[in-house]
């Protein structure tokens, strides 16, 4: 029987190689795995949208599979998911930016950040476009960190955040939350997110309806 399928999405200015231990840990608890690999100084973001809805539909064929994406990764799967062939059993969004963050929102005037993030740079700093990015059905968690700075100066301020997005920059409604203690740049790495990950993963692919082919 075909092993259930993870599909990871890294984050902007990272490449599969930033989820590759996590790749290997979900290896372990009895997944095959596919790490989607972009480069926003290069792509738009619709057509790299409709390259990662291909990549799912092929890799992922009738067997279960989750969907985990870190940072701008989380946008775009959430983005992919009204055109896939299939649900995922589940999706696992690890520090996703929800909001127009203050970060994004201040470098997006930069001719250095616009050079290497390109278009999706800019949209990370658009309240409307991310307002209408789908909202996961559920099982769906989110997964935000807290280890960040918290200085009065500091561009985030002293809310609880990740080093890069507040907390409350992570949140959609309906779509549980867990708190850890990681900074945004390796919350894919923290050892108590990726057991709870595993955990929820393992299970929910086990209770996913099997998928049979369509006679012609």
């Amino acid at each position: 029987m075909n092993r259930p399928l993870a599909v990871l999405v890294h984050g902007m200015g990272r490449t599969p190689l930033s989820m590759a231990l996590l790749a290997w840990r979900l290896r372990a608890a009895g997944f095959d795995t596919s790490c989607f690999g972009y480069l926003p100084a290069f792509e738009k973001f619709a057509p790299c949208v409709q390259r990662l809805r291909r990549s799912i539909d092929a890799r992922a064929g009738s067997r279960p599979y989750v969907l985990i994406g870190h940072s701008l990764g989380t946008v775009l799967l959430r983005s992919a998911l009204p055109g896939l062939a299939r649900p995922p059993a589940a999706c696992f969004l690890i520090g996703p930016p929800t909001r127009a963050c203050v970060l994004a929102r201040r470098c997006s005037r930069l001719r250095l950040y616009r050079l290497f993030t390109g278009e999706m740079g800019q949209l990370l700093a658009d309240e409307r476009f991310l307002d209408g990015v789908p909202v996961p059905p559920a099982p769906a968690y989110i997964y935000a960190g807290t280890a960040g700075p918290r200085w009065r100066f500091y561009p985030v301020g002293d809310e609880a955040n990740d080093g890069i997005l507040k907390v409350s920059e992570t949140l959609l409604a309906g779509v549980p939350h867990i708190l850890i203690d990681g900074q945004h740049t390796f919350l894919m790495n923290n050892r108590a997110l990726v057991r709870d990950l595993t955990d929820k993963a393992r299970a929910l692919v086990d209770a996913a309806p099997v998928a049979h082919a369509v006679s012609p």
